[in-house]
């Protein structure tokens, strides 16, 4: 399976307003004009269009025009989002001259045309700093009902297609949450399966990952992803989850039907939950550089929205990549 080509070809079937607050940089109006090109997303690019025309000309873009352009600083919407950030911060002290200022900046912008219904996903990080992008997306959009942690899921692309789903699994949560309590795990859980299925399309089969299988070993931090698991369940009963589970029981049929007989998953989880930021990070990292995976993402999940942080390294093709994965992340929300 080509996995990217697959989320491509998939976001090009039911295109979403993706906005881009940092449109006036060079990697991002780059990515922007491959979007339109592969006719990706409808591309909103927030920025001064003086120095747009610029960077469109220096590398002489011709799909941009088809992108609508916001300039930060004069734009017909500007007291209307003015007010509506107003009316959803004033109880936090935040005042309309505060508010006006305030949708000047890009990454608040955008989030608001999102919150209005102007836009319906946002990729930013390419020169912002993840505290940056995520503020005005708690401030505004905030967490899908019934969902209180915002969580990072990593897709994971395996060389060796023994394992998960065609060589495919998600990791979470590996960017986000340092220590989820129980009913936060079981949220990052339920939000995961949702990830899945809006971005791969595929049925998740999801493993709450543990040092311990089955109550081989009795302690708290056991407890709690047992708990967790319970919960999850509760959450969605659609979910075909199962934990506490050890990563050999979870990706190897044999180990799974030994040590775990009766569990539904049977050594063949395409999803890892992961109990705290330390285990799924160090996880994601060591999968990466001793199997030589592909790791795409984060993607963050739980948003009401899809908004997703780019790191400040990134290329063109990861800009790219991830707006095509909001794109179809926003499409399966409206269409759950």
């Amino acid at each position: 399976m080509d996995l990217l080509k697959t989320i491509r070809n998939k976001a090009a079937q039911d295109c979403q307003r993706i906005v881009l607050p940092e449109g006036d940089e060079e990697r991002t109006i780059l990515a922007a004009d491959q979007i339109i090109r592969e006719k990706l997303a409808h591309v909103i690019l927030i920025g001064d269009p003086k120095e747009i025309n610029v960077l469109v000309e220096k590398y002489g873009l011709n799909n941009i025009q088809k992108a609508e352009v916001v300039d930060p600083k004069d734009h017909p919407k500007k007291d209307a989002y003015a007010e509506l950030l107003f009316e959803l911060r004033q109880s936090k002290g935040l005042t309309l001259e505060k508010a006006k200022k305030l949708v000047e900046d890009p990454l608040y912008l955008g989030t608001l045309m999102i919150k209005a219904g102007d836009a319906d996903g946002e990729v930013a990080g390419a020169r912002n700093a993840t505290g940056d992008v995520l503020r005005p997306a708690f401030q505004i959009v905030k967490t899908m009902p019934g969902i209180s942690v915002v969580s990072g899921a990593f897709i994971m692309i395996l060389k060796d297609k023994e394992f998960g789903e065609d060589g495919i699994l998600v990791f979470a949560d590996g960017a986000v949450h340092p220590d989820p309590t129980e009913n936060e795990l079981a949220e990052i859980a339920v939000a995961t399966s949702r990830t899945v299925r809006h971005i791969l399309g595929f049925e998740p089969r999801i493993a709450m990952c543990s040092f311990s299988t089955k109550g081989s070993a009795d302690h708290p931090m056991v407890d709690k992803v047992v708990n967790a698991t319970r919960k999850a369940k509760e959450m969605d009963s659609s979910l075909l989850i199962d934990g506490d589970l050890q990563i050999d029981a979870a990706l190897i049929r044999e180990i799974g039907e030994s040590k775990a007989p009766g569990s539904p998953l049977a050594g063949n989880a395409n999803v890892l939950i992961f109990p705290d930021l330390n285990s799924g990070n160090i996880a994601y990292k060591l999968v990466q550089r001793l199997a030589h995976a592909e790791a795409v993402g984060p993607v963050l999940q739980g948003m009401a929205a899809p908004i997703n942080d780019l790191s400040r390294g990134c290329s063109v093709s990861d800009i790219v990549n991830l707006a095509a994965i909001t794109s179809n992340q926003a499409a399966g929300m409206k269409n759950k």
